[in-house]
Formats: C-alpha cells, sequence, structure tokens
C-alpha cells in the first residue's frame, strides 16, 4: 500500500457503537454525559416500533438493489439479518442499548454486526428523520385498523342490547328532565349512530396516515436515484409526501388521529356518565355486572361502577394528549427539530388508552360468552319496570296531548298553553294526564274524546312517532336491520 493511499479503519462493532455514544457522526470530540443520554433517548418508548422499522426497511432495500444502488447479495444480507433480529425481539434476547438511542440505531447496529458493510448500507438514501416519520405511519396505520375493529365490536354490543329492548321504555330527558318516552332500544341506538361515526373517521384519517415520506431524506431529498413510488406499493401505501420539507416534519396525522380519538373517548364519556346515573339507586334503571364494578372499603352496601368512571377520567387524558401535540408543533419551523421525539409518547398512550378502554366496554355492555356453559353473560341487565315508573312521572305525553289538540284544528301555540293547564292541574292532583278524568280534560278543550287515552299511554306515544329515525319499535326495528346488515 502507498503511503498516499489512506488504511481503512476496522468497522466498530454494535457494543463498540454503543460505547462511543457516536453513532450518528465521528464529528463530535467528547462523548455524550449520561444525563444528556437520559433525557434525549427515545429507545424504551420508540421500541414498540421495531416491527414497522424492520418493515420499512426492508422495503428501501428493495428498491435499492431494483435500483442498482446497493448489490443484490448486500439486499440478500439485509433480508437475512433482519430475519434474525425479528425472531431475537419476539423471543426477548435482543439487548435494546440506551447509548444507542432510539429503535432506529438499535436495529441498524445489530444489523451491521450481523451481516457487517451490507448493514451500513441500509441507510443510503435516508435519515433518521424521514424513517421515523415512515415508522410511525406504518405503526399506526396498523393500530388505526385494529381500532376500526374495536368501534365495530362495540357498535354490535349495543346493538345486541338494543334488540332486546325495543319495546322497553326510557323517560328520555332534556336539561336531565323527563321530556318525552323512548324506546331503550333507541337509546341505545343513538350511541351506535355515534361510534359509526368515530369508525368512518378513523378510516378517514387512515388515508391521510398511510403515505410515505421515506425518501425525502433529512428534510431537501436525496441524490440516489430512488424509486419512491416503488417502496409506497411496497408497504401498501397510498401515496408518496410530495414535498420532502413537509414529509419530513408533518405531524397533521398525528394530530387528526388524536382529535378522533378524543371524539370516541367524549361519546364513551356521555355513555359512562348514563351508565353511572341509571347504576345508582335513585334511578335503578340497570345493573353492571359484578366484574365491571367495586365495593367500598367502610360501605359494605356500596357497588361502585369504577370501569364506567375511570373511562370518563381517562377522556380527559386523552384529550391533554391532543391538546400537547397541538401544542407541541404550533411553535416549530421547517424541517424537522428534537421537539418531534415528544410526539410518540401521547400518541402511544392515547392508541393504548383507546383500545384498552373500546375492549372493556364492549365486554361490559354485550357481556362475555361463559367458556363453561357456552351462553353469553350480558354486562349490563336492564330494569324495565324502574324505566316505566320514571317516564310515568314527568308528564312525558304532554306534548302528545298538544298533538292531538293541532289534529283536533287547535293551533299548536293554543295548544301548547291548555295542555299546560292541564298539567298544572295534574300536578295539583298528584296524578298522570292519563289518570285525569274526560271531562276534566274536556273542560280544557270540548274536542277531547275518550280516544285521548291511548295518546296519553306510554305505548301510544312510541308507536305514534313512526317517523324515519323516530322512537317508534317499528322504526329502531329497521334502524337495527340496517345496522346488522352494516356490521355483518
Amino acid at each position: 500500500m502507498s503511503s498516499d493511499t489512506p488504511a481503512t479503519s476496522p468497522q466498530p462493532s454494535a457494543n463498540q457503537l454503543a460505547t462511543k455514544a457516536q453513532a450518528w457522526s465521528a464529528l463530535f470530540s467528547e462523548p455524550m454525559s449520561d444525563l444528556v443520554k437520559r433525557y434525549t433517548s427515545s429507545v424504551f418508548f420508540d421500541k414498540r416500533m421495531w416491527k414497522a422499522d424492520i418493515t420499512g426497511s426492508l422495503a428501501h432495500a428493495e428498491m435499492l438493489a431494483a435500483q442498482g444502488v446497493i448489490a443484490q447479495a448486500d439486499y440478500e444480507a439485509i433480508q437475512k439479518g433482519m430475519a434474525q433480529i425479528q425472531e431475537e425481539i419476539e423471543s426477548g434476547a435482543f439487548e435494546w442499548q440506551l447509548d444507542l438511542e432510539d429503535v432506529h440505531l438499535n436495529i441498524e447496529a445489530r444489523l451491521t454486526a450481523l451481516v457487517g458493510d451490507a448493514g451500513k448500507r441500509l441507510h443510503t438514501g435516508r435519515s433518521r428523520n424521514d424513517q421515523v416519520a415512515t415508522d410511525v405511519r406504518l405503526w399506526l396505520r396498523d393500530e388505526i385498523d385494529l381500532i376500526a375493529g374495536l368501534l365495530n365490536e362495540l357498535q354490535l354490543s349495543l346493538v345486541e342490547v338494543a334488540e332486546q329492548n325495543v319495546d322497553v321504555i326510557l323517560p328520555g330527558f332534556t336539561h336531565l328532565q323527563v321530556a318525552q318516552p323512548v324506546s331503550f332500544g333507541h337509546h341505545m341506538l343513538a350511541y351506535v349512530e355515534m361510534f359509526k361515526r368515530d369508525a368512518e373517521r378513523m378510516l378517514d384519517v387512515r388515508k391521510r396516515v398511510n403515505v410515505l415520506p421515506l425518501g425525502s431524506a433529512a428534510l431537501a431529498g436525496t441524490t440516489y436515484p430512488l424509486d419512491r413510488e416503488r417502496v409506497a406499493r411496497t408497504l401498501g401505501m397510498e401515496g408518496v409526501c410530495q414535498n420532502s420539507l413537509d414529509g419530513v416534519s408533518d405531524r397533521d396525522f398525528a394530530i387528526e388521529f388524536s382529535a378522533a380519538a378524543s371524539l370516541v373517548m367524549v361519546h364513551i364519556s356521555r355513555l359512562s356518565e348514563e351508565l353511572i346515573v341509571w347504576m345508582s339507586q335513585n334511578f335503578g334503571f340497570i345493573k353492571i355486572a359484578d366484574r365491571f364494578t367495586t365495593g367500598s372499603s367502610i360501605m359494605p352496601q356500596k357497588k361502585n361502577p369504577d370501569v364506567p368512571e375511570l373511562a370518563r377520567g381517562k377522556t380527559g387524558r386523552v384529550v391533554g394528549h391532543l391538546m400537547g401535540l397541538i401544542t407541541l408543533m404550533k411553535g416549530q419551523p421547517l424541517a424537522y427539530n428534537k421537539d418531534n421525539q415528544e410526539d410518540k409518547e401521547p400518541l402511544f398512550d392515547t392508541v393504548d388508552t383507546l383500545k384498552d378502554t373500546l375492549r372493556i366496554f364492549a365486554e361490559m355492555i354485550g357481556g362475555q360468552v361463559n367458556p363453561a356453559t357456552g351462553t353469553k353473560e350480558g354486562g349490563i341487565t336492564v330494569n324495565a319496570a324502574n324505566m316505566r315508573a320514571a317516564a310515568l312521572k314527568g308528564y312525558a305525553t304532554a306534548t302528545d296531548l298538544a298533538d292531538y289538540l293541532v289534529k283536533k284544528g287547535l293551533p299548536f301555540r293554543d295548544a301548547h298553553e291548555t295542555v299546560a293547564h292541564a298539567v298544572k292541574l295534574a300536578t295539583q292532583k298528584g296524578v298522570d294526564l292519563s289518570e285525569l278524568p274526560l271531562e276534566e280534560l274536556q273542560s280544557f278543550n270540548p274536542n277531547v274524546q275518550a280516544d285521548v287515552f291511548e295518546v296519553l299511554s306510554l305505548e301510544g306515544s312510541l308507536n305514534a312517532r313512526n317517523t324515519l329515525g323516530g322512537t317508534a319499535p317499528a322504526q329502531v326495528r329497521a334502524q337495527l336491520q340496517r345496522h346488522r346488515a352494516r356490521l355483518g
């Protein structure tokens, strides 16, 4: 070797990289302090993206080989090394190293230790900036698919309860005052509609998640002849990010997902509030299965609805993560900044909280199959008698009497006033409108006939609302058929 030829230095192993803690560059003259390592490291929370990291890396390597940027032999070595890394991670044998900072460098260092120079060539034409953006999108895409499935399961649980309670009469409330009688099945289907919209939102968000930033490199693209569309097709993505600056720095998809997740939790919280109220002794409308409740450490008679209460509380946690992500992004200049490391923990926790909540609510509402008997044990038990008694307390059919008078020719405003006087009399006598004698009802309007008592019955009130979207049992059954056909 001539004196002009630079000597080839031996390449460091994964452990040597970790020891030097300078995996990104030889530029630095002193190692990172242990405090900064702990402060800046993300490996112990972003390692959950290992599968996405391997999947994205293999697609990138396949494209590099197809484009002639790396040799086919290098690609095959990368495939073999990644297969071993996957096996090590799945078995728990993989050693995650704090000094290697994140999931990407840990996997790359192990790959290099396994396959040598081929592992070093993997990072050609990419940066950790576009790599992490890709990994988060791949990981979140799969989680959205799981969440969409869980939303369907919850809807099916609600549909089952609705089917069993179409003819059960519940007092419908406005301002938490008895308003009009409704079918309990109809009430349950209101939540099905909410969660249906949530599922649709999730699938809509998925379209914007499922776009490829890889190939944007650090911020400006790359000089290598990459085929980004090929990578997108390999990964099942719907397109590529069209601007490299935006590709590495965009976190709109994470914010949008968190907003959709927050809405799911808001709907869960509204349902929780009703379950909590209905379970109280003052209402006694439902019972929640013991496996979803707890007792008191001092009051032996207590049965507390802990699951709905905790879900109501966790809603604030998820909404808080949304606010955190929005605040994280609002002051960042283009392109990538270290701030974006802070996107993962709130995003991960949002996903975990949402999945756990949906799973437990689907079982709490719809029950589960007892393996010993093969029968399904319901999560909530409905007390139809208490619901009916409550519906009779608040003059829930007053609007029906007003509609009856309108059909007899009275203007609605006059009918409204007339019924108010009738309610006042019934209140003074301590009876329901249906318990007033016909003569007294006729004293308010002579057109009242004996058929008014059918109108004033709870069943008559329900059956009269036989329009699309109404609470009449016939309409509720039609909606149930629609939801069954949609959900399968």
